[in-house]
């Protein structure tokens, strides 16, 4: 159980960057799609912009709590945040141009890549800075299916996200 906990804490930057661009929708101010031929009108640069800041900030507060399960130096916050908030938001785009490329329509479903996209990029990203065994990757890609899910639909409910996927 502490293994969990340890590869959930390294996994927190990531995750608050893939919950941060939908709440970009209430940004009343400038926010372009990033390509919308290529990703569709949702990708956002406000959005992939709040999801990278998010992924800083996390690795920032972790920094300074100074857990001894960390399985990153944050001394080195800046890039623990930078590779896994850039690496969420570029497996969620990449998944999208993908997505696009298959016809499936921005919303539409696509499991299980729309659960795991953001978490295999991040994962890539942030292997320059630790080492993880298989089945640390499975654990974390099941619970990042899980979690996803769960949280996709509570954000549904409360009018965050226009799909409950």
């Amino acid at each position: 159980m502490a293994r969990i906990a340890e590869l959930l804490y390294l996994m927190v930057p990531a995750y608050l960057a893939n919950m941060a661009p939908p709440f970009t929708r209430f940004w009343r101010g400038w926010n372009a799609p990033v390509n919308e031929r290529w990703l569709g009108s949702h990708k956002t640069v406000v959005g992939a912009l709040a999801g990278i800041l998010a992924g800083l900030v996390a690795a920032f507060v972790q920094s300074r709590i100074d857990w001894s399960g960390s399985l990153v130096d944050y001394h080195r916050w800046p890039l623990v945040g930078m590779l896994l908030g850039l690496g969420a938001i570029g497996g969620d785009i990449a998944k999208s141009f993908f997505k696009r490329r298959m016809k499936i329509a921005p919303g539409g479903r696509w499991i299980p890549a729309d659960q795991l996209d953001f978490g295999i990029g991040a994962l890539i990203l942030i292997s320059v800075l630790v080492r993880l065994s298989w089945a640390d990757i499975a654990e974390i890609l099941a619970i990042t299916f899980v979690g996803d899910i769960l949280v996709n639909q509570i954000a549904f409910r409360l009018h965050i996200r226009d799909t409950a996927w």
